[in-house]
C-alpha cells in the first residue's frame, strides 16, 4: 500500500545530509507498524546502533500528555479547563489582570498573557550538570533562587515585576513552558496522585508503552532501558560533536519537558489520539478527552492552531496534529493524521539525540508517504507572495525575549525597501506573505524557511513580533 522502500531511501539520504548522530522513526496505522527504523548510533563510540526501541528524551512533546491528563480529568468531572488557576494556586496572578480571569484553558493554549520569561532556563542551569559556558554562567548569576519548586515559578510570574504582560487572557498566544509547569501540579491536585503516576496508570501501561516514563533525571529511564538508551549529543562553539549522559533536570517543569520514550511507544500514543482514544480495538481513554484536546472547538486550517498541547493544521483536506521538542541532546517531532469516516488515522514520530537540531523533515516525509505526496513536499504555511510590504517603517526596530538570557530580533530596512532581521545572531531576509506576516530565510538558501515572523501593530508602530511561537516585545530606545 505504501512505498516504504522509497521512504527508507529518502530518510537515509536525509540523515546523511543532516549528519546527526542518530534518528529513529516509526509510522503506525490501524494495520500496525507501517515503517520503523533507526539511523546512526546512540553513543559516541558507535557501538549501539539506534533502533525504534532506543529511549530518547522527547522534551516538549511531553506537553500533550499533561494536557491529555487534564482532559481525562475533565471528562471524569474532576476538573474543568474553564477553572481559574487560582482554584488550585490561590497565589497565582498575572499583573494587571483580575486574578480569577486566567483559566487552565489559557495555560494550555499559551494565552495567559505571559511573554517569554527565564524560569525554565534558570531551572536547568541551577539543577543540572551543565557544561560550563558564558551563557550558563550569566544565567546562574541572574537566577533569584534554584527555581526548583512550582512556588518559585508562580512567585516570579505574580510578583517579579520583570515583564510586561502581552494583553488580556486569551488575546495573544506566546509559548509558555511555565504554563505547563503549573498544569503538571494541577493534575496532581485534581487526580489525587502525581502526574507521573497518572500517566503511567492511565496512558503508558494501557497502551503498552513499556519503555516510557516521566522521569526528571533519566535514572528511571536508564533502569528500564536494558542499556538501549541514547547518549546526549551537542556541538561546542567550534562545531565539534561531544556527548554526555547529563539529562536536563528542571524539577517544576516535569510535565512540560521530562518524558523519556521511544519512537515505537510514541507512535502508539499518537495513533491512540488519531483514533479517538482507541488502540488495537480498545477504548484506552474517553473519546470525550480527545475531543477536548484537539476537537471541533479548534479551527481546521492550513495555518497551525495551538490546541491543548498540540498544533492542529490541515493538509490536502486531512487534519494533522503535532508537536516538536528540544533540550540538551534532544530534538524531536511527532504527530498524527486524524481518523475520519472512510479514512484511517496514522501516527509518525522522529526522535533525534542532537540538541538544537530539527527532526521536522523526517516526519514530513512520513506524512507525505501516508498522504500520497512527493516525499520532499514542504509543509510551509507562510508563503511569500512576491510583493513588498508597504510600511516597513512600522516594523523596524529591536524586539526582546527574556526567555533565558535576553535575546533579540532586530529588524532593519535595506536600501531597496526590503526587510531584514538579525535573529538568534543570524541574518535573515524577510519575505512578505501578506498581512503583517513574513517568512524568514537566509540569503544563501532562499528556498528554505527558517522561521516565520508576524508583527503586531498599534497606532502606526509594531509593539511586538511573534517569532514562530514566541512573542518578542519592542525594546523602546
Amino acid at each position: 500500500m505504501f512505498d516504504t522502500k522509497a521512504l527508507d531511501e529518502y530518510l537515509e539520504a536525509l540523515f546523511k545530509k543532516k549528519e546527526y548522530p542518530s534518528v529513529t522513526v516509526c509510522v503506525r496505522g490501524p494495520e500496525g507498524v507501517v515503517f520503523e527504523k533507526g539511523y546512526g548510533y546512540a553513543d559516541m563510540a558507535k557501538t549501539k546502533p539506534a533502533n525504534p526501541d532506543t529511549i530518547y528524551g522527547i522534551a516538549s512533546m511531553s506537553k500533550s500528555m499533561t494536557a491529555l491528563a487534564c482532559a481525562i480529568l475533565q471528562a471524569e468531572g474532576k476538573l474543568d479547563y474553564s477553572d481559574p488557576v487560582i482554584k488550585y494556586f490561590p497565589e497565582f496572578r498575572v499583573p494587571g489582570t483580575p486574578k480569577e480571569a486566567v483559566t487552565l484553558r489559557h495555560l494550555a493554549m499559551h494565552t495567559a498573557g505571559v511573554p517569554p520569561i527565564p524560569p525554565l532556563e534558570w531551572s536547568i542551569v541551577m539543577n543540572s550538570i551543565e557544561r560550563d559556558s558564558e551563557y550558563s554562567r550569566k544565567l546562574r548569576a541572574s537566577s533569584p533562587n534554584k527555581m526548583d519548586t512550582i512556588e518559585d515559578i508562580i512567585d516570579y510570574i505574580a510578583n517579579s515585576g520583570a515583564y510586561e504582560p502581552l494583553g488580556a487572557p486569551g488575546e495573544y498566544m506566546s509559548y509558555s513552558n511555565e504554563a505547563y509547569a503549573i498544569l503538571s501540579y494541577v493534575v496532581d491536585k485534581a487526580a489525587g496522585m502525581t502526574l507521573e503516576e497518572f500517566l503511567d496508570k492511565r496512558i503508558f501501561k494501557p497502551l503498552g508503552m513499556n519503555r516510557s516514563v516521566l522521569d526528571l533525571d533519566g535514572s528511571e529511564a536508564e533502569k528500564m532501558s536494558g542499556g538501549n538508551i541514547t547518549e546526549l549529543f551537542e556541538k561546542d562553539e567550534d562545531g565539534n560533536l561531544y556527548s554526555d549522559k547529563n539529562w536536563s533536570v528542571l524539577p517544576p517543569f516535569r510535565g512540560c519537558a521530562c518524558v523519556k520514550s521511544t519512537a515505537n511507544d510514541m507512535s502508539k500514543y499518537y495513533l491512540m489520539l488519531a483514533q479517538g482514544g482507541k488502540f488495537e480495538g480498545k477504548q484506552i481513554i474517553p473519546a470525550e478527552a480527545v475531543e477536548i484536546l484537539i476537537g471541533h472547538e479548534f479551527p481546521e486550517t492550513p495555518r497551525p492552531f495551538y490546541c491543548f498541547g498540540l498544533n492542529k493544521r490541515t493538509k490536502i483536506g486531512r487534519v494533522l496534529c503535532e508537536h516538536s521538542g528540544g533540550l540538551h541532546g534532544v530534538s524531536t517531532n511527532g504527530g498524527l493524521i486524524k481518523e475520519e469516516p472512510g479514512k484511517p488515522g496514522y501516527s509518525m514520530v522522529a526522535l533525534c539525540n542532537l540538541g538544537d537540531a530539527s527532526s521536522e523533515a523526517f516526519t514530513w516525509a512520513c506524512y507525505n508517504m501516508i498522504l500520497g505526496l512527493p516525499l520532499d513536499t514542504k509543509h510551509y504555511w507562510a508563503i511569500p507572495n512576491g510583493n513588498r510590504f508597504s510600511a516597513p517603517e512600522m516594523v523596524t526596530g529591536t524586539y526582546i525575549s527574556r526567555e533565558g538570557n535576553p535575546s533579540y530580533c532586530i529588524v532593519t530596512e535595506d536600501s531597496d525597501g526590503g526587510l531584514k532581521a538579525e535573529y538568534h545572531d543570524a541574518p535573515y531576509d524577510l519575505h512578505y506573505c501578506g498581512g503583517t506576516l513574513f517568512s524568514a530565510r537566509t540569503e544563501e538558501d532562499p528556498d528554505t524557511q527558517q522561521t516565520v515572523m508576524e508583527f503586531y501593530i498599534r497606532n502606526g508602530k509594531a509593539w511586538a513580533v511573534r517569532c514562530y511561537t514566541r512573542i518578542y516585545q519592542r525594546l523602546e530606545e
